[in-house]
């Protein structure tokens, strides 16, 4: 028999929860801020000559010999503390980020971010997108700081309306679904439905799944979108549909003609109209450029690897688009 006042001591337990959580919180800002403060007054000191590069040693061996019981400011910290400052002297930008993500993730975006605009970028993501220390550690290794900004300028140019290229990207890294290089679509459709945890990770945590194989009917016809979304910031159905080899134009017709029966059948009057994602094996991105240029439908063509893309091709390849870019637009 249920104890009636179960519901009450829940309540009673939620509040110590929550309580709790906040305590984290505020712990982690105030801690996130002591070692700025640290390693500001270390850089200073340094910067003036007061101290030796030693002087951070005596430090660390002072407070352990004063203070036996406080942890983190050993030797090494301590110089992480010092630039951790001056990676983030006093940018305004970053104050409120700073203080929403735990040291370790600090340390993560400072041991492997090269430029200030990769650390901006990952700070803000990791933020947003609530990341944990693995999760934040994968995207780095998938290089989703150059793959979104290859979206951003690529997309700008054959996407429809522009706000499209800050959620979209150019191609999706799936290495967590271990497939085979000779794989069907529907191992490809199976695969992420089983690791859809790790594929809104990639996707971005605004995505909401509605279903796969998702049923539409138009006259006495079915149809069915491979994998059906909703966009929580966009607000708006995304519809999937897969191909496990290049991009042919003529897969957009069958693309738009599901979010013609989506706009008309599904979607809600105060939503937007759908947005279509072609999610190829490969792609020429001339072709994709021309397929697109007279399309009225939002749609975004991507390719996909089961395979992490080394950092440094990601960067190659950002370059080279740029230069292309820059010639161009050269009279």
């Amino acid at each position: 028999m249920t104890d009636p006042l179960q519901p009450q001591f829940t309540e009673v337990l939620t509040l110590i929860k929550t309580a709790q959580q906040k305590v984290i919180v505020t712990a982690n800002q105030e801690l996130i801020k002591l070692y700025w403060s640290i390693g500001k007054y270390i850089s200073d000191r340094l910067a003036t000559s007061e101290w030796g590069q030693k002087t951070i040693e005596q430090l660390s061996a002072f407070i352990q010999t004063q203070e036996p019981g406080i942890k983190g400011f050993e030797k090494r910290n301590l110089e992480r503390m010092r630039q951790f400052y001056e990676t983030y002297p006093d940018s305004q930008i970053t104050t409120a980020l700073r203080t929403q993500l735990s040291w370790t993730h600090h340390r993560i975006i400072m041991s492997r971010c090269k430029t200030a605009a990769e650390r901006l970028f990952y700070l803000e993501l990791a933020a947003s997108e609530r990341y944990s220390t693995r999760e934040l550690d994968r995207q780095i290794n998938s290089g989703i700081f150059e793959r979104t900004c290859l979206a951003d300028t690529k997309l700008a140019q054959v996407v429809h309306p522009k706000p499209l290229a800050g959620v979209f990207r150019d191609s999706y890294v799936l290495d967590f679904l271990n497939l085979p290089p000779n794989h069907s679509e529907n191992d490809l459709k199976t695969a992420l439905v089983y690791c859809l945890k790790d594929f809104i990770l990639e996707l971005g945590r605004d995505f909401t799944f509605l279903g796969q194989e998702y049923r539409l009917q138009v006259g006495s016809s079915d149809f069915f979108i491979d994998l059906l979304f909703f966009h929580r910031e966009l607000q708006c159905l995304v519809a999937f549909e897969l191909k496990v080899d290049k991009f042919r134009p003529e897969y957009l017709g069958q693309l738009e003609f599901y979010l013609e029966a989506l706009d008309r059948d599904l979607k809600k009057p105060h939503e937007n109209p759908s947005i279509g994602v072609l999610l190829c094996r490969d792609k020429d991105d001339e072709v994709v450029e021309y397929a697109l240029s007279r399309s009225v439908s939002p749609t975004v063509v991507a390719e996909y690897e089961i395979k992490l893309i080394p950092k440094e091709v990601l960067r190659r390849k950002l370059n080279e688009f740029y230069e292309l870019i820059a010639a161009k637009e050269e009279p």
